[in-house]
């Protein structure tokens, strides 16, 4: 089943995301759960950082894993996911280290790291929740198309179109690095509960392909079509029917 919420703005968007993973950590206080970054989730990852500040929601007992990462970077490298990951959510939601499980951007092997990783999932039980923003291409992580549902956490050379998307954050094509490393397609659609976030104008056709078009692996998200409980919060500008 997917559920579609259309927020009036980011910041709305954001709120109805807090607390739809509030509810998950409420009703679960373990609850392992993989999160994305990149722009879009951070006013959530906020607002969820200020509610745990007011003493509303505990993390104290989750787990939170890493989505994804690009590879051949240092530890300390600034555009790093590991390190967007400890200064969105580990740092201001308290997490101790052992609560965090972490995809090595800076592993010799990938396919160990790979193997390591999917341990540490069904080591879980699965994800209780996948926080995903929505690529360009419609990937989730960085599973690029074509993706197969069944794809695994793996290493992926990035297209053109996401080198494209990142070359915004990290200030021109030429710093992106070309190779990432991404949690599989089977363990992200194997997680109890999908949140996809998406937001701005550009987000607009992809997530309509999403939503609405051919179940088919050059569209790895609209395998979420497929899950049994899918919640889609788009702010008005990625959503705009009905306006």
């Amino acid at each position: 089943m997917t559920k579609l919420i259309v927020a009036d703005d980011y910041k709305a968007m954001s709120e109805e995301a807090a607390n739809w993973l509030a509810a998950i950590v409420a009703d679960r206080p373990g609850a392992a759960m993989v999160l994305a970054m990149g722009h879009t989730p951070m006013g959530m990852y906020e607002a969820l950082a200020a509610r745990r500040a007011a003493g509303d929601v505990d993390f104290s007992a989750v787990r939170a894993f890493q989505l994804d990462g690009y590879l051949g970077l240092a530890n300390d490298d600034p555009r790093s996911l590991e390190g967007w990951l400890r200064r969105s959510v580990a740092e201001p939601w308290k997490l101790r280290e052992e609560q965090l499980v972490l995809l090595d951007e800076n592993t010799d092997d990938p396919a160990a790291t790979a193997r390591e990783y999917d341990r540490r999932v069904r080591e879980a039980g699965g994800f209780d929740a996948a926080v995903l923003g929505l690529g360009p291409n419609g990937h989730l992580g960085f599973n690029e198309p074509p993706s197969r549902p069944d794809s695994p956490t793996r290493a992926v050379a990035l297209t053109e179109k996401s080198l494209q998307s990142n070359a915004a954050y990290w200030g021109g094509l030429d710093r992106v690095p070309r190779e990432s490393i991404t949690a599989g397609m089977d363990v992200l659609l194997g997680a109890r509960k999908v949140l996809l976030l998406a937001s701005g104008a550009g987000k607009r056709e992809i997530l309509q392909r999403t939503l609405e078009g051919a179940v088919d692996e050059r569209v790895p998200s609209s395998f979420l079509q497929t899950h049994a409980d899918v919640t889609i919060i788009a702010d008005r500008a990625a959503w705009p029917e009905g306006e």
